[in-house]
């Protein structure tokens, strides 16, 4: 399994606040980006997977909506965010 349970719990902990706080923006938006970043390496090695690929379009959908409601609400975080994780927008 590629996202164990200490990893997720980790970058709760480092974006979210604490490790308990799973329904953080920040921390959310970190997590759908380790697994867009996990799927984006598997479609390099397997290009034909497109269940995998349709996965990926899917959590860069909600990452960008979730990315759009922390623009409105706190502008600060967003960009402090994004420079984190190192999403460009």
């Amino acid at each position: 399994m590629y996202l164990s349970q200490e990893k997720k719990s980790e970058i709760f902990k480092q974006y979210g606040g604490s490790e308990t706080n799973t329904g953080s923006t920040e921390g959310q938006i970190a997590l759908f980006t380790y697994r867009i970043n996990y799927l984006t390496e598997h479609l390099k090695k397997n290009h034909k997977d497109f269940n995998t690929e349709r996965s990926l379009i899917r959590l860069v959908g909600k990452r960008r909506s979730l990315l759009d409601y922390l623009k409105a609400n706190d502008i600060e975080k967003y960009r402090s965010l994004i420079k984190d994780l190192g999403i460009r927008k």
